[in-house]
């Protein structure tokens, strides 16, 4: 009886509760009153499941009594000037909220930590918006200013400055393994462009996107930052690198747009000269992404062929050669895998291989049924790029439903590998999801809601962890900017610090 009521604890079950599982199983005909199961909705046994994991949340997420609603909808100009971090968002017991500063640049997305994850002193930031001569002049006085693309956020007092101008709609960024910031554009002709010593830069901008034409406060050519040709060009948005340089990345489109496509293809990049060395490169001539060789996703449903179309988006995956310039045309023509908008990309940095495990949000579309969904592969040959062997295995870990919905953000939380997903919607959520078990199934475990957008013009994005695990960070994206006046001659967004998070004792070390 001790034994039993210890796992009941664990769960957060009562006697009454542990007894209608049984009496399921063993006596499904008995009559039982609902009311005597007080929140379990009668003689459903995945409720039972589900509230119990929301009872026991300190235990399985680090943080106590998760959302059970989401925040309401507001009106009008939700955001003022006056406004406290803790009116932005709807929390899970026992978080907190505070501004980093709220002169970040409107449609502020990803973000990278630099220069670590572990003690970091800026965010830099993408911003999504599009690209747009704002009608003034830089410092100096002759070069036109456009619109803000890359942004530093330093966390000791939250001033903001600009790195890069000029990009249509910056949104997938990651600080790289030799210390550069990978920066893309979600356009469907969208580049990537890298940046070295990215506190030292300041106000350059892209003269021309097509050519690749990046000019210096003095109108002159860039030394700092490039534009990554040899990777794909597409609508780029979750990016996941390795310490060698192979990058996999998927293309932010749906299927049938344009007419016919199969949708967003996963991509990989493979270095010609993979990268052995660590620590940070001298020049952006040293970066392993000056050249290599782009592959698009195609999953198989067969294990010794490649036989592959429409419900062959899971199963065993090669990888087809495609050219850089034409990667989206060449995925489609080719019979890649077309996913529905896949978005966020995410690395697991506890996996124990063989190989990259990484993690994907396909966006889906809820009016149209759709409520999208996170899928993980396994590379077991990440340097391997070849149309018959087949070194990919991908599964679906989360599906979406009528309140769990159109994930787009993904993020892994460090010391517990929980999953975070992130809506795309107004009033977007945060859901924490458990990693998958020791259980029969290869999904997660259960997930709960920990974070509600209160803004109904905004979303949340750009979540990300530090090393510790214990604070996040995320925009809180392009809120109506009616009461808020312009900085640098640009609509502003809130970027807010998140703290509370415990780490669950059993992984305490």
């Amino acid at each position: 009886m001790t034994r039993i009521r210890k796992s009941m604890t664990k769960w957060g079950l009562s006697v009454a509760q542990v007894g209608l599982a049984v009496s399921i199983a063993a006596a499904p005909a008995v009559p039982t009153q609902a009311s005597d199961f007080d929140g379990f909705d009668g003689l459903d046994f995945g409720t039972i499941v589900q509230r119990g994991m929301e009872r026991s949340s300190l235990t399985w997420f680090g943080v106590g009594k998760p959302l059970k609603e989401s925040a309401s909808p507001t009106t009008g100009n939700y955001r003022t000037p006056a406004q406290q971090a803790s009116e932005q968002v709807l929390l899970a017991e026992g978080l907190r909220a505070e501004y980093v500063t709220r002169n970040a640049a409107n449609a502020a997305d990803m973000f990278a930590f630099w220069p670590s994850d572990d003690n970091p002193s800026h965010l830099i930031f993408c911003i999504e918006g599009g690209r747009q001569d704002l009608g003034t002049f830089l410092p100096g006085g002759f070069l036109r200013k456009f619109n803000p693309a890359v942004q530093r956020i330093k966390l000791s007092d939250g001033s903001v400055e600009t790195i890069l101008r000029g990009t249509s709609s910056c949104d997938g960024i990651r600080r790289t393994p030799w210390q550069t910031i990978l920066a893309t554009e979600e356009a469907s002709d969208g580049g990537a462009y890298e940046i070295i010593n990215p506190l030292a830069v300041t106000n350059q901008t892209i003269t021309d996107r097509a050519l690749g034409s990046i000019v210096d406060q003095n109108g002159l050519p860039s030394t700092s930052i490039v534009k990554r040709t040899a990777l794909p060009r597409m609508a780029w948005e979750g990016i996941g690198i390795t310490p060698e340089g192979v990058v996999y990345a998927g293309d932010e489109l749906r299927p049938g747009s344009p007419a016919n496509a199969d949708g967003g293809a996963m991509f990989k990049f493979v270095p010609v000269v993979p990268r052995t060395a660590t620590g940070p490169i001298a020049s952006l001539a040293d970066s392993p992404l000056v050249a290599g060789n782009v592959y698009a996703l195609q999953v198989s449903c067969q294990s010794s062929s490649q036989q592959f179309g429409q419900g062959c988006e899971i199963g065993n995956g090669a990888w087809i050669n495609v050219s850089a310039a034409n990667a989206r045309t060449d995925a489609n023509s080719l019979g890649a895998t077309g996913f529905y908008r896949p978005e966020d990309l995410e690395v697991d940095e506890m996996y124990q291989g063989p190989g990259i495990r990484f993690c994907w949000t396909n966006t889906g579309l809820a009016e149209g049924g759709n409520y999208g969904e996170v899928l993980c592969g396994v590379d077991s040959a990440p340097l391997t790029g070849s149309a018959t062997q087949r070194t990919v295995v991908v599964n679906r870990f989360v599906e979406g439903d009528a309140d769990f919905n159109q994930p787009d953000n993904f993020a892994f939380q460090p010391k517990t590998g929980n999953h975070y997903v992130i809506e795309d919607n107004p009033n977007g959520d945060i859901f924490a999801c458990l990693p998958d078990g020791t259980d029969r199934d290869i999904k997660t475990d259960g997930c709960v809601k920990i974070l509600s957008v209160k803004d109904f013009s905004a979303e949340p994005t750009g979540f990300k962890f530090t090393a510790d695990g214990r604070t996040a960070y995320l925009s809180i994206q392009h809120s109506n900017d009616g009461s808020m006046a312009k900085v640098d001659d640009y609509a502003t967004d809130d970027i807010i610090k998140i703290t509370g998070f415990r780490i669950p004792f059993r992984f305490e070390r």
